[in-house]
């Protein structure tokens, strides 16, 4: 779903970095609800918060699971700790690390750019939402 979007070249045009292609494309294809006003809120997340650390594709795919698990605070939820965990350690199994610096320089294209690292981010996400809905 998030990858084939993605994949599409979603977010190209309107120039979005990887974390907002991650939470806009899920905003649109799992219908999150989030308003214009809170989907900007990736926009500091890009390039590993701009410093290269956690990769900011996975910073927006925390972000969806984090609108999808808490009510109200973040303590509050039981699912969102393990959930976080299982879907950066199966980015991690599939691409090696999770810092931006890194990916950057293992995937990287100039005529690509991230898309290999955000796609991967966007079928871990996938597979993350598909499991939670047949709960």
């Amino acid at each position: 779903m998030l990858s084939e979007l993605i994949r599409s070249g979603f977010g190209n045009e309107q120039d979005y970095n990887c974390a907002e292609k991650i939470l806009y494309g899920a905003n649109q294809v799992y219908g999150l609800g989030l308003s214009s006003e809170s989907l900007k809120l990736a926009a500091g997340f890009g390039g590993g918060a701009a410093i290269g650390e956690l990769c900011g594709a996975l910073c927006g795919a925390v972000m969806v699971l984090s609108r999808l698990h808490v009510q109200t605070v973040a303590h509050q939820s039981e699912a969102l700790k393990p959930s976080t965990q299982e879907l950066l350690e199966e980015f991690k199994v599939e691409m090696g690390v999770l810092d931006c610096n890194t990916l950057k320089e293992k995937y990287r294209t100039p005529e690509q750019k991230c898309l290999s690292i955000i796609d991967q981010a966007a079928m871990c996400l996938d597979r993350k939402i598909a499991a939670l809905r047949n709960l």
